[in-house]
């Protein structure tokens, strides 16, 4: 059978309905010509019309709103991958992100982490909650595991912890950067509205916080250098570098990489030293 490339948006349509069980679905099957489920039993599930469908498979029907596809996406019970491909092919860009709340990590990706001996490493979400972290990670930035979940959130540690405030090199650099991530981080996730509650309460609770947010920079979290003055290793470098985890548009990792092998050796003494449940 060849492949349509005049039109694959129809032939994207037309697959993806084959897929489904109309008796699932609760459609009289009888006898049906293709498999899967028929243009207009698509077209009810999706609340338009029969014919505007028909043409859409045919390529016939123009552009379709962003509502209608995701009415279509709906009624063809695409997965959030599927979803995506189908607005490339309708509108030429991805949907507007529908912000998921994180609900932790698999042991794949724990395992991960913990593979990283010397190099503090840890998964946080789109509004900055650190849901996942390995020994090295407890060791030399912050014993997470030892805060309730709800102060695991980076701003509240840089604006509300005293301890993390006086381990940074330069914290006004430091905490102006975060902000501005912070911020860009959130817009990109759709997790505006979500963190108002946490916007708020970090204004009442910090001068400082509330002057930066007020700025409305935005910055790129990618990769950098950290500085820390830690209070048992002392002065330690670190480069650092930021992940999308595929498949997990709500998380992101970032990895502490020591500078000098004289400074992972430091980390790798630290760690032992620890309890194994700390991180």
């Amino acid at each position: 059978m060849p492949v349509e490339t005049d039109n694959p948006l129809g032939a994207y349509l037309k697959d993806r309905r084959a897929r489904l069980d109309p008796a699932a679905l609760g459609f009289p099957v009888g006898r049906r010509r293709t498999p899967g489920l028929r243009r207009e039993e698509v077209a009810q599930r999706s609340n338009i019309s029969p014919t505007w469908y028909t043409w859409l498979e045919q390529g016939r029907g123009g552009a379709p709103s962003a509502d209608v596809l995701n009415r279509i996406a709906a009624a063809l019970m695409l997965t959030d991958i599927e979803r995506e491909h189908l607005f490339l092919l309708g509108l030429g860009r991805p949907p507007e992100v529908r912000y998921k709340a994180a609900e932790g990590v698999t042991p794949r990706l724990q395992r991960l982490l913990d593979a990283l001996e010397v190099s503090p490493a840890l998964i946080k979400t789109a509004t900055w909650e650190v849901v996942a972290w390995n020994r090295a990670a407890a060791a030399v930035l912050t014993d997470y595991g030892a805060l309730p979940a709800g102060q695991r959130n980076i701003l509240r540690l840089i604006f509300g912890n005293p301890r993390v405030r006086a381990a940074q090199h330069d914290w006004e650099s430091m905490a102006r950067f975060v902000v501005g991530a912070f911020r860009a981080d959130v817009a990109r996730a759709g997790a505006v509205s979500e963190v108002g509650q946490l916007v708020d309460e970090l204004c009442r609770l910090s001068p400082d916080f509330e002057a930066l947010w007020r700025d409305n920079d935005v910055h790129a979290y990618g990769g950098g250098a950290k500085r820390l003055r830690h209070p048992i290793l002392g002065p330690i470098e670190l480069e650092y570098s930021a992940f999308a985890v595929d498949g997990r548009p709500d998380l992101g990792m970032i990895v502490y990489n020591p500078v000098t092998r004289s400074d992972a050796d430091r980390i790798r003494s630290l760690v032992a030293s620890r309890p194994a449940s700390t991180g």
